[in-house]
């Protein structure tokens, strides 16, 4: 692996960016321990996730104002409950005005009902799988989100984890314009290479920082790019 930028000199342009270490501390996102998380229901985490499924490339706002409409049309996301629902009613669910109209994203939430209820099954509960799993391999947790589930690749199923807790970094485009420039990362970012490189990096500033990967993850975007934040 290429020689790692030292830690403290991300944070401090960071820092000399935002005016100072504690105006930086205060755009710090904060993570739960795993006796938190494991205390999600799977129809919260089915809710959380579904919203965040919508949200990749659109406009949150509009998901946001709609996400109660779609709480009472999916019985306020019970997993066996949506499992229970007809093609024809999954249908009229996608073409709904009051919804969302997009068919491969509202079948998504049947798809990812069935996969938290398998996975529940395994485990006890999709809250404790989730929150079982180590941060030092946060990516293994990306990948079986989205090979599991239903269009949770990308950054979706990352930012779902970051929604409810779960302490993950980003791979954001001013995440990945530091990996790349400074050679961290030398693969496309969709490559196992990539996330192993990626890992690997941010498992080490996290031992020597002591802070979380999401705290990580957002000082190095703070870092760099247009610094609007």
């Amino acid at each position: 692996m290429v020689k790692l930028e030292k830690f403290s000199d991300i944070f401090d342009r960071a820092a000399e960016r935002k005016g100072g270490a504690k105006a930086l501390g205060l755009l710090m996102p904060q993570s739960l321990e795993a006796d938190e998380i494991g205390q999600y229901s799977d129809a919260q985490l089915l809710s959380a996730m579904s919203k965040q499924v919508f949200q990749s490339g659109f406009v949150w706002r509009v998901v946001e104002n709609k996400w109660p409409a779609y709480e009472e049309a999916f019985f306020n996301f019970e997993p066996f409950k949506v499992l229970m629902l007809s093609p024809d009613q999954i249908q009229q669910r996608a073409s709904d005005a009051t919804l969302i109209r997009h068919q491969k994203k509202t079948q998504s939430i049947v798809d990812n009902a069935y996969m938290v209820q398998q996975i529940s099954a395994e485990h006890g509960s999709f809250a404790e799988f989730i929150a079982n799993w180590p941060e030092e391999d946060i990516t293994g947790l990306w990948q079986a989100l989205k090979k599991k589930g239903s269009r949770l690749g990308g950054n979706t199923g990352p930012y779902f984890l970051r929604t409810i807790g779960k302490d993950t970094f980003l791979l954001t485009n001013d995440v990945k314009s530091y990996l790349t420039a400074t050679k961290v990362v030398d693969a496309g970012f969709t490559s196992q290479t990539a996330l192993r490189q990626a890992q690997s990096a941010f498992n080490h500033w996290q031992q020597e920082s002591g802070l979380s990967l999401a705290q990580i993850s957002r000082i190095i975007s703070l870092g760099v790019g247009d610094n609007r934040v």
